[in-house]
């Protein structure tokens, strides 16, 4: 995209098509192109030294910064509106660097009760080894949130929408409770995405996503951001993943770009299927429950519809018999393709007791609100009629 358009005023849906260029094309390429190298050559001795100063811009060695990279990385920041942003080798590489490159030794982490498993066991088995401590609380009640806080709490970190639960936190309500302590917060907005939820304007700090998913969107190669508000904060992200290595790869990069051009018409698509499969489920005899925040009686309705532009493309539920009820729907599913991830085309079924959580206990599982019986989705884009149809096969053979 050429400088002169970097400022206009843009739609979301525009911004993700247009945003994350080079500055002026090269040959007049639409595309980015993939800078496929290791290091950059320097004019002269002293543009080399003043690149490695920062007196002047100027790439240096891919670990530490690449034009396509770069692109992609001006492209999910503009989405966020947010003030810089830092691509990484895959979503838990931005998890490291939010938390080991801003929490110390003494320092105190509060963190929802319900998170994407592995993000968890980082909480909870690798920070103490850190000197880092860490709390869980129910980031839906703000209440608790506030009585959970230590003199020396850092960070608190949520998932909303949280995975697998679909719980919802109140994102201004947080962002005040961090701000009046000077606490920082952080949001995995990955379930979300910036086209329905931007946790920056709502007063986050920093916004972590796994670019696996639906910024992708293919299922087809591995990334994560951090994107961030301030400069500061960004200086700490950005030499922790140089000095840990956790960078992308500009081939990563490219691919990731591309899928970001769709990210609104795959959101928009997935998830109006997603709410009428929740409807569907709502009302199918073999369905013991449903929770999609799109539902009346989802306990965060309200304020999802409040901060979030739409409700997404996950949802779970229960099916009669349990866990041999759910294995049985999962085996005869057709559309669905049995698999961990999210956010791809296709649409994705999987057991988080047994697959992404199964690395927690099952009284944390429990106490994270992931029981036996539920199984999880990933609506893709597929044609309705065809995914309602399919669970409903599936559902039947259920005794």
């Amino acid at each position: 995209m050429q400088d002169r358009e970097k400022d206009v005023s843009m739609g979301r849906a525009t911004a993700a098509i247009h945003r994350g260029g080079l500055g002026a094309p090269i040959y007049g390429e639409v595309s980015v192109p993939i800078f496929q190298t290791s290091t950059f050559g320097f004019p002269s001795a002293e543009a080399g030294a003043a690149r490695f100063t920062g007196a002047e811009p100027g790439f240096i060695y891919t670990r530490m910064g690449n034009p396509t990279v770069h692109a992609l990385e001006e492209a999910v920041t503009a989405l966020e509106q947010g003030a810089a942003g830092h691509a990484t080798a895959t979503g838990m590489a931005a998890i490291a660097a939010v938390l080991l490159g801003l929490l110390g030794q003494g320092d105190h982490l509060l963190a929802g009760d319900c998170l994407y498993g592995p993000t968890h066991t980082v909480i909870d088995r690798e920070l103490p080894r850190f000197g880092i401590s860490a709390t869980f609380v129910d980031t839906a009640d703000p209440a608790r949130v506030a009585e959970a806080l230590q003199p020396n709490t850092r960070l608190l970190f949520v998932e909303t929408p949280a995975n697998p639960t679909l719980k919802i936190t109140d994102l201004s309500a947080m962002a005040r409770l961090t701000r009046e302590r000077g606490i920082l917060l952080a949001v995995d907005n990955t379930f979300a995405t910036p086209r329905l939820q931007r946790p920056l304007t709502l007063g986050a700090d920093l916004v972590v996503h796994s670019l696996t998913k639906y910024l992708n969107g293919h299922s087809d190669v591995l990334g994560g951001m951090v994107i961030v508000n301030q400069v500061e904060i960004s200086k700490k992200i950005r030499r922790f993943l140089n000095l840990f290595g956790g960078t992308m790869d500009p081939h990563q990069a490219w691919l990731i770009l591309r899928g970001v051009r769709t990210l609104a018409l795959r959101v928009d698509k997935a998830q109006a299927n997603a709410q009428k499969i929740a409807d569907f489920l709502e009302q199918h005899p073999r369905v013991e429950w449903v929770r999609y925040p799109g539902l009346s009686h989802h306990p965060g309705h309200d304020v999802a519809r409040k901060q979030m532009d739409g409700f997404g493309a996950m949802l779970c539920f229960g099916v009669k018999g349990g866990l041999a009820g759910g294995r049985m729907l999962m085996n005869h599913l057709r559309f669905f393709t049995l698999a961990v991830s999210l956010g791809g085309v296709e649409s994705l079924v999987q057991h988080p007791a047994s697959m992404t959580h199964a690395g927690l206990s099952r009284e944390e599982r429990l106490a994270e609100g992931i029981s036996d019986e539920m199984v999880r989705l990933s609506v893709g884009c597929e044609d309705v009629e065809d995914l309602i149809a399919d669970l409903d096969q599936a559902l039947q053979g259920i005794p």
